[in-house]
Protein backbone atom coordinates (compact mmCIF):
# COMPACT_ATOMS: atom_id res chain seq x y z
CA UNK A 1 0.00 0.00 0.00
CA UNK A 2 1.43 3.35 -0.99
CA UNK A 3 0.98 6.69 1.08
CA UNK A 4 1.91 10.02 -0.30
CA UNK A 5 3.57 11.16 3.39
CA UNK A 6 0.82 13.78 4.09
CA UNK A 7 -1.48 13.59 7.51
CA UNK A 8 -5.15 12.97 6.58
CA UNK A 9 -7.16 15.77 6.15
CA UNK A 10 -9.65 16.12 9.27
CA UNK A 11 -13.03 17.16 9.14
CA UNK A 12 -13.95 19.20 11.89
CA UNK A 13 -17.41 17.92 14.57
CA UNK A 14 -19.41 19.05 16.12
CA UNK A 15 -17.59 19.03 19.30
CA UNK A 16 -14.14 20.71 17.38
CA UNK A 17 -16.67 23.45 16.06
CA UNK A 18 -18.10 24.44 19.09
CA UNK A 19 -14.62 24.98 20.29
CA UNK A 20 -13.30 26.98 17.45
CA UNK A 21 -16.92 28.88 17.95
CA UNK A 22 -16.81 28.96 21.81
CA UNK A 23 -12.68 30.24 21.26
CA UNK A 24 -13.66 32.97 18.47
CA UNK A 25 -16.20 34.21 20.91
CA UNK A 26 -14.43 34.51 23.84
CA UNK A 27 -11.50 36.65 21.87
CA UNK A 28 -13.99 39.02 19.98
CA UNK A 29 -14.64 42.54 20.92
CA UNK A 30 -17.86 43.34 22.46
CA UNK A 31 -20.40 44.95 20.86
CA UNK A 32 -20.65 48.70 22.20
CA UNK A 33 -24.29 49.98 23.69
CA UNK A 34 -25.09 53.00 22.22
CA UNK A 35 -26.18 55.75 24.84
CA UNK A 36 -29.43 55.42 23.29
CA UNK A 37 -29.87 52.01 24.19
CA UNK A 38 -28.45 52.95 27.73
CA UNK A 39 -30.51 55.73 28.20
CA UNK A 40 -33.67 53.14 26.83
CA UNK A 41 -32.21 50.60 29.71
CA UNK A 42 -32.70 53.56 32.45
CA UNK A 43 -36.20 54.86 31.38
CA UNK A 44 -37.43 51.03 31.30
CA UNK A 45 -36.62 50.64 34.77
CA UNK A 46 -36.94 54.14 36.53
CA UNK A 47 -40.30 55.46 34.37
CA UNK A 48 -42.10 54.84 37.79
CA UNK A 49 -39.54 56.70 39.99
CA UNK A 50 -39.76 60.16 37.31
CA UNK A 51 -43.36 59.97 38.60
CA UNK A 52 -42.57 59.81 42.15
CA UNK A 53 -40.16 62.59 41.90
CA UNK A 54 -42.35 64.38 40.25
CA UNK A 55 -45.53 64.15 42.85
CA UNK A 56 -43.06 64.40 45.82
CA UNK A 57 -41.73 68.01 44.36
CA UNK A 58 -45.66 68.94 43.39
CA UNK A 59 -47.02 67.86 47.15
CA UNK A 60 -43.82 70.25 48.50
CA UNK A 61 -44.17 73.43 46.23
CA UNK A 62 -41.40 76.64 47.41
CA UNK A 63 -42.21 79.65 46.36
CA UNK A 64 -39.21 81.79 44.38
CA UNK A 65 -35.47 82.26 46.10
CA UNK A 66 -36.94 79.58 48.80
CA UNK A 67 -36.55 76.27 46.81
CA UNK A 68 -34.55 74.93 49.49
CA UNK A 69 -36.36 71.72 49.82
CA UNK A 70 -36.64 71.17 46.17
CA UNK A 71 -32.89 71.89 45.92
CA UNK A 72 -32.07 69.36 48.49
CA UNK A 73 -33.99 66.51 47.04
CA UNK A 74 -32.19 67.13 43.77
CA UNK A 75 -29.00 67.40 45.60
CA UNK A 76 -29.40 64.15 47.13
CA UNK A 77 -30.42 61.97 44.25
CA UNK A 78 -27.54 63.36 41.70
CA UNK A 79 -25.31 62.44 44.65
CA UNK A 80 -26.39 58.98 44.76
CA UNK A 81 -25.59 58.85 41.24
CA UNK A 82 -21.66 59.64 41.61
CA UNK A 83 -22.74 63.66 40.15
CA UNK A 84 -20.86 66.50 42.04
CA UNK A 85 -23.54 69.12 41.71
CA UNK A 86 -22.64 73.02 42.67
CA UNK A 87 -25.31 74.72 45.00
CA UNK A 88 -25.75 78.65 44.57
CA UNK A 89 -24.49 80.29 47.74
CA UNK A 90 -27.97 81.54 48.55
CA UNK A 91 -28.97 77.91 48.86
CA UNK A 92 -31.54 77.32 46.32
CA UNK A 93 -30.02 75.89 42.49
CA UNK A 94 -27.98 73.82 41.12
CA UNK A 95 -25.35 73.44 38.52
CA UNK A 96 -23.90 70.02 37.35
CA UNK A 97 -21.52 68.83 34.82
CA UNK A 98 -21.53 65.68 33.05
CA UNK A 99 -18.93 64.48 30.02
CA UNK A 100 -15.76 65.91 28.55
CA UNK A 101 -14.25 69.07 29.50
CA UNK A 102 -14.45 72.25 26.97
CA UNK A 103 -17.18 73.42 24.70
CA UNK A 104 -20.68 71.88 26.32
CA UNK A 105 -24.33 72.27 25.92
CA UNK A 106 -26.67 73.72 28.45
CA UNK A 107 -29.49 72.17 29.55
CA UNK A 108 -31.99 74.14 31.89
CA UNK A 109 -35.14 73.96 34.30
CA UNK A 110 -37.12 76.11 36.71
CA UNK A 111 -37.75 74.82 40.06
CA UNK A 112 -40.18 77.78 42.02
CA UNK A 113 -44.12 77.62 42.15
CA UNK A 114 -46.85 79.98 41.82
CA UNK A 115 -48.89 82.02 44.82
CA UNK A 116 -51.83 80.35 44.06
CA UNK A 117 -54.17 77.87 45.92
CA UNK A 118 -54.55 74.80 43.83
CA UNK A 119 -57.74 72.83 43.58
CA UNK A 120 -57.16 69.77 41.53
CA UNK A 121 -58.19 67.37 44.09
CA UNK A 122 -54.96 65.18 43.49
CA UNK A 123 -53.66 62.54 46.20
CA UNK A 124 -50.00 64.64 45.89
CA UNK A 125 -51.79 68.33 45.75
CA UNK A 126 -49.72 71.00 47.33
CA UNK A 127 -49.27 70.89 51.31
CA UNK A 128 -48.59 74.33 51.16
CA UNK A 129 -51.49 76.57 51.50
CA UNK A 130 -51.67 78.95 48.94
CA UNK A 131 -48.63 77.83 47.15
CA UNK A 132 -49.23 75.31 43.87
CA UNK A 133 -46.77 74.21 40.97
CA UNK A 134 -49.47 75.50 38.31
CA UNK A 135 -46.87 76.34 35.82
CA UNK A 136 -45.55 72.91 35.17
CA UNK A 137 -42.32 73.71 36.92
CA UNK A 138 -41.88 70.30 39.46
CA UNK A 139 -42.16 68.51 35.66
CA UNK A 140 -39.36 70.54 33.99
CA UNK A 141 -37.67 69.92 37.31
CA UNK A 142 -37.91 66.00 37.08
CA UNK A 143 -37.44 65.69 33.64
CA UNK A 144 -33.99 67.18 33.90
CA UNK A 145 -32.82 65.14 37.10
CA UNK A 146 -34.08 62.08 35.33
CA UNK A 147 -31.75 63.09 32.54
CA UNK A 148 -28.96 64.01 34.53
CA UNK A 149 -29.01 60.01 36.11
CA UNK A 150 -29.63 58.70 32.48
CA UNK A 151 -26.36 60.39 31.19
CA UNK A 152 -24.51 59.04 34.33
CA UNK A 153 -24.96 56.24 32.80
CA UNK A 154 -23.63 56.82 29.75
CA UNK A 155 -19.82 55.06 29.08
CA UNK A 156 -18.66 58.30 26.84
CA UNK A 157 -20.93 60.78 26.00
CA UNK A 158 -20.14 62.62 23.46
CA UNK A 159 -19.59 66.30 24.52
CA UNK A 160 -19.92 67.92 27.99
CA UNK A 161 -23.23 69.42 29.20
CA UNK A 162 -23.99 71.49 32.10
CA UNK A 163 -27.93 71.04 33.77
CA UNK A 164 -28.90 74.21 34.83
CA UNK A 165 -30.95 73.82 37.76
CA UNK A 166 -32.66 77.09 38.19
CA UNK A 167 -34.75 78.80 40.79
CA UNK A 168 -36.75 81.89 40.61
CA UNK A 169 -38.04 81.90 37.15
CA UNK A 170 -41.62 83.71 38.16
CA UNK A 171 -40.09 86.79 39.46
CA UNK A 172 -38.46 89.70 37.97
CA UNK A 173 -35.50 89.81 38.03
CA UNK A 174 -35.67 86.33 37.39
CA UNK A 175 -33.23 83.34 38.79
CA UNK A 176 -31.28 82.99 35.13
CA UNK A 177 -29.67 86.11 35.93
CA UNK A 178 -28.52 84.46 39.63
CA UNK A 179 -27.18 81.62 37.34
CA UNK A 180 -25.51 83.41 34.98
CA UNK A 181 -23.71 85.61 37.50
CA UNK A 182 -22.78 82.37 39.40
CA UNK A 183 -21.01 80.71 36.13
CA UNK A 184 -23.95 78.79 34.33
CA UNK A 185 -22.57 80.26 31.52
CA UNK A 186 -18.81 79.41 31.03
CA UNK A 187 -18.02 77.18 28.57
CA UNK A 188 -21.66 76.81 27.44
CA UNK A 189 -21.91 77.08 23.45
CA UNK A 190 -25.84 76.79 23.49
CA UNK A 191 -28.12 76.21 25.67
CA UNK A 192 -31.52 74.39 25.79
CA UNK A 193 -35.07 74.34 27.71
CA UNK A 194 -38.38 72.65 27.73
CA UNK A 195 -41.42 74.08 29.01
CA UNK A 196 -44.72 72.29 29.82
CA UNK A 197 -47.76 73.10 26.78
CA UNK A 198 -51.03 72.31 27.73
CA UNK A 199 -52.35 72.89 24.51
CA UNK A 200 -50.41 70.06 22.90
CA UNK A 201 -51.12 66.51 23.44
CA UNK A 202 -48.65 64.45 25.36
CA UNK A 203 -46.01 62.83 22.46
CA UNK A 204 -45.84 65.58 20.95
CA UNK A 205 -43.10 68.49 21.16
CA UNK A 206 -43.53 71.72 19.53
CA UNK A 207 -40.67 74.05 17.84
CA UNK A 208 -40.01 77.33 15.54
CA UNK A 209 -37.32 79.39 14.55
CA UNK A 210 -37.36 82.75 15.51
CA UNK A 211 -39.11 84.13 18.64
CA UNK A 212 -41.28 81.63 20.71
CA UNK A 213 -42.19 83.95 24.14
CA UNK A 214 -42.00 87.74 24.63
CA UNK A 215 -40.67 90.39 26.30
CA UNK A 216 -42.42 91.39 28.81
CA UNK A 217 -42.29 94.82 30.94
CA UNK A 218 -44.46 96.35 33.75
CA UNK A 219 -46.07 100.02 33.39
CA UNK A 220 -47.36 101.54 36.95
CA UNK A 221 -48.53 105.01 36.60
CA UNK A 222 -49.09 106.95 39.64
CA UNK A 223 -51.46 109.89 39.62
CA UNK A 224 -52.56 112.58 41.89
CA UNK A 225 -54.40 115.85 41.30
CA UNK A 226 -56.19 118.98 43.85
CA UNK A 227 -59.15 116.35 43.97
CA UNK A 228 -62.28 118.28 44.07
CA UNK A 229 -66.78 118.24 43.71
CA UNK A 230 -67.55 116.73 39.97
CA UNK A 231 -69.98 120.12 39.78
CA UNK A 232 -66.92 122.16 39.01
CA UNK A 233 -64.27 119.99 37.18
CA UNK A 234 -62.87 123.48 35.71
CA UNK A 235 -61.68 124.32 38.53
CA UNK A 236 -59.43 121.23 39.43
CA UNK A 237 -57.62 118.72 37.76
CA UNK A 238 -59.80 115.85 37.12
CA UNK A 239 -58.08 112.72 37.75
CA UNK A 240 -60.62 110.38 36.15
CA UNK A 241 -60.98 111.76 33.23
CA UNK A 242 -57.01 111.40 32.72
CA UNK A 243 -56.63 107.88 33.67
CA UNK A 244 -59.15 106.92 31.31
CA UNK A 245 -57.33 109.41 28.83
CA UNK A 246 -53.94 106.89 29.53
CA UNK A 247 -56.39 103.76 29.25
CA UNK A 248 -57.54 104.24 25.87
CA UNK A 249 -54.67 106.17 24.59
CA UNK A 250 -51.39 104.75 25.52
CA UNK A 251 -52.44 101.20 23.95
CA UNK A 252 -53.81 102.73 20.77
CA UNK A 253 -50.77 105.36 19.91
CA UNK A 254 -48.57 102.45 20.82
CA UNK A 255 -50.23 100.03 18.08
CA UNK A 256 -49.74 102.88 15.72
CA UNK A 257 -45.93 103.58 16.44
CA UNK A 258 -44.71 100.34 16.28
CA UNK A 259 -45.00 97.72 13.44
CA UNK A 260 -47.70 95.05 14.29
CA UNK A 261 -45.63 92.41 12.31
CA UNK A 262 -43.79 92.88 15.61
CA UNK A 263 -46.66 91.41 18.32
CA UNK A 264 -46.50 94.32 20.14
CA UNK A 265 -49.70 94.71 23.03
CA UNK A 266 -49.86 97.01 26.16
CA UNK A 267 -52.95 95.79 28.19
CA UNK A 268 -53.80 96.94 31.46
CA UNK A 269 -54.74 95.02 34.38
CA UNK A 270 -55.47 97.27 37.20
CA UNK A 271 -56.94 100.79 37.65
CA UNK A 272 -57.87 102.55 40.78
CA UNK A 273 -58.89 105.87 41.79
CA UNK A 274 -62.00 107.61 43.85
CA UNK A 275 -64.99 105.84 45.68
CA UNK A 276 -67.99 108.56 45.77
CA UNK A 277 -69.72 109.35 42.93
CA UNK A 278 -69.95 113.13 43.44
CA UNK A 279 -66.11 113.37 44.14
CA UNK A 280 -63.14 114.12 41.92
CA UNK A 281 -60.53 111.67 43.77
CA UNK A 282 -56.85 113.38 44.31
CA UNK A 283 -55.09 109.56 43.71
CA UNK A 284 -55.13 107.05 41.45
CA UNK A 285 -52.86 104.49 40.01
CA UNK A 286 -52.86 102.64 36.69
CA UNK A 287 -50.55 99.32 36.20
CA UNK A 288 -50.35 97.54 32.88
CA UNK A 289 -47.72 95.12 30.99
CA UNK A 290 -46.16 95.64 27.53
CA UNK A 291 -45.18 92.93 25.79
CA UNK A 292 -43.45 92.48 22.36
CA UNK A 293 -41.83 89.83 19.96
CA UNK A 294 -39.09 91.48 18.59
CA UNK A 295 -35.55 92.30 20.23
CA UNK A 296 -35.40 95.56 18.77
CA UNK A 297 -38.47 97.00 19.60
CA UNK A 298 -38.11 96.19 22.93
CA UNK A 299 -35.13 98.57 23.29
CA UNK A 300 -37.11 101.57 22.21
CA UNK A 301 -40.31 100.26 24.16
CA UNK A 302 -39.79 102.47 27.32
CA UNK A 303 -39.41 106.23 25.94
CA UNK A 304 -41.75 105.62 23.57
CA UNK A 305 -44.11 104.88 26.65
CA UNK A 306 -43.11 107.77 28.35
CA UNK A 307 -42.96 110.19 25.40
CA UNK A 308 -46.93 109.23 24.64
CA UNK A 309 -47.77 109.11 28.14
CA UNK A 310 -46.64 112.72 28.68
CA UNK A 311 -48.16 113.98 26.07
CA UNK A 312 -51.48 112.49 26.98
CA UNK A 313 -51.33 113.95 30.37
CA UNK A 314 -49.96 117.60 29.81
CA UNK A 315 -53.50 119.08 28.76
CA UNK A 316 -55.11 117.45 31.98
CA UNK A 317 -53.09 119.38 34.67
CA UNK A 318 -52.81 116.23 36.44
CA UNK A 319 -49.40 115.30 38.11
CA UNK A 320 -47.95 111.93 37.70
CA UNK A 321 -44.69 109.48 38.05
CA UNK A 322 -44.41 106.89 35.58
CA UNK A 323 -42.63 103.28 36.93
CA UNK A 324 -41.49 101.62 34.04
CA UNK A 325 -39.91 97.75 35.05
CA UNK A 326 -38.27 96.27 32.03
CA UNK A 327 -38.78 92.74 32.27
CA UNK A 328 -37.44 89.80 29.97
CA UNK A 329 -36.17 89.77 26.76
CA UNK A 330 -38.25 87.87 24.09
CA UNK A 331 -36.97 83.96 23.75
CA UNK A 332 -35.54 84.25 19.98
CA UNK A 333 -34.87 80.63 19.09
CA UNK A 334 -31.48 80.18 16.98
CA UNK A 335 -31.82 78.15 13.70
CA UNK A 336 -28.96 75.93 14.13
CA UNK A 337 -30.78 74.83 17.83
CA UNK A 338 -34.43 74.72 16.36
CA UNK A 339 -32.72 72.03 14.09
CA UNK A 340 -30.96 70.13 17.24
CA UNK A 341 -33.98 69.75 18.98
CA UNK A 342 -35.70 68.62 15.94
CA UNK A 343 -33.54 65.65 15.40
CA UNK A 344 -34.17 64.84 18.94
CA UNK A 345 -37.12 65.31 18.91
CA UNK A 346 -38.06 63.16 15.83
CA UNK A 347 -36.41 60.38 17.85
CA UNK A 348 -38.78 59.91 20.13
CA UNK A 349 -41.26 58.83 17.40
CA UNK A 350 -41.89 59.41 13.89
CA UNK A 351 -45.18 62.27 15.00
CA UNK A 352 -43.55 63.57 17.70
CA UNK A 353 -42.36 67.19 15.82
CA UNK A 354 -45.12 69.65 16.15
CA UNK A 355 -45.38 73.16 15.06
CA UNK A 356 -46.16 75.98 17.78
CA UNK A 357 -46.71 79.93 17.49
CA UNK A 358 -45.15 82.49 19.73
CA UNK A 359 -46.40 83.05 23.05
CA UNK A 360 -46.84 87.07 24.63
CA UNK A 361 -45.72 85.01 28.03
CA UNK A 362 -42.29 86.03 29.39
CA UNK A 363 -39.96 83.64 30.16
CA UNK A 364 -36.26 84.59 32.10
CA UNK A 365 -34.77 81.68 29.77
CA UNK A 366 -34.28 84.46 27.46
CA UNK A 367 -31.22 85.77 29.65
CA UNK A 368 -29.18 82.86 29.09
CA UNK A 369 -30.16 83.52 25.01
CA UNK A 370 -28.11 87.11 25.35
CA UNK A 371 -25.56 84.99 26.29
CA UNK A 372 -25.15 82.39 23.63
CA UNK A 373 -27.24 80.46 21.20
CA UNK A 374 -30.06 78.42 22.12
CA UNK A 375 -33.63 77.04 21.82
CA UNK A 376 -36.86 76.82 23.99
CA UNK A 377 -39.27 73.73 23.07
CA UNK A 378 -42.79 73.02 24.30
CA UNK A 379 -43.63 69.72 25.53
CA UNK A 380 -47.24 68.18 25.09
CA UNK A 381 -48.57 67.34 28.84
CA UNK A 382 -52.42 67.15 27.49
CA UNK A 383 -53.72 63.76 27.74
CA UNK A 384 -55.93 64.11 24.80
CA UNK A 385 -59.05 63.83 26.62
CA UNK A 386 -60.93 66.36 28.24
CA UNK A 387 -60.70 70.28 28.66
CA UNK A 388 -57.25 71.76 27.62
CA UNK A 389 -56.40 74.05 30.95
CA UNK A 390 -54.43 76.72 30.59
CA UNK A 391 -50.93 77.20 32.75
CA UNK A 392 -51.15 79.50 35.91
CA UNK A 393 -54.84 77.93 36.55
CA UNK A 394 -55.27 76.56 40.40
CA UNK A 395 -56.48 73.10 38.44
CA UNK A 396 -53.72 73.03 35.93
CA UNK A 397 -51.71 69.10 35.97
CA UNK A 398 -49.98 67.58 33.31
CA UNK A 399 -50.70 63.49 31.73
CA UNK A 400 -47.23 62.18 33.37
CA UNK A 401 -46.02 60.44 30.14
CA UNK A 402 -44.68 63.22 29.30
CA UNK A 403 -41.95 63.22 31.77
CA UNK A 404 -40.55 60.00 29.97
CA UNK A 405 -40.74 61.91 26.96
CA UNK A 406 -38.96 64.78 27.80
CA UNK A 407 -36.08 62.97 29.57
CA UNK A 408 -36.12 61.36 25.83
CA UNK A 409 -35.68 64.88 23.74
CA UNK A 410 -32.86 66.10 26.60
CA UNK A 411 -30.71 63.19 26.40
CA UNK A 412 -31.51 62.98 22.51
CA UNK A 413 -30.02 66.49 22.31
CA UNK A 414 -26.92 65.61 24.26
CA UNK A 415 -26.15 62.16 22.38
CA UNK A 416 -26.54 63.59 19.27
CA UNK A 417 -23.86 66.28 19.80
CA UNK A 418 -20.86 66.25 18.70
Amino acid sequence: MSTTGRAPVRTAGPETAACVNAHSTANATPAKVSGRDVVASWLSEHTEDLIGWRRHIHANPELSRTEFGTTEFLESWLVKAGLEPRKLPNGTGLLVDLGPEGPRIGLRADMDALPMQEYTGLPFASTVPGVSHACGHDAHTTILLGTALALAEVPDLPVGVRLVFQPAEEVMPGGALDMVAAGAMEDVSRMFALHCDPRLEVGRVGIRVGAITSAADTVELVLDSPGGHTSRPHLTSDLVYAIGTVITGLPGLLSRRIDPRTSTVMVWGAVSAGKAPNAIPQTGMLTGTVRTGDHATWSLLEPMVREIVDGLLAPTGVRYQLNYKRGVPPVVNDELAVRMFEDAIRATGPDALADTQQSGGGEDFSWYLEEVPGAMARLGVWSGIGEQLDLHQPTFDIDERALAVGVKVMTNLVLNSH
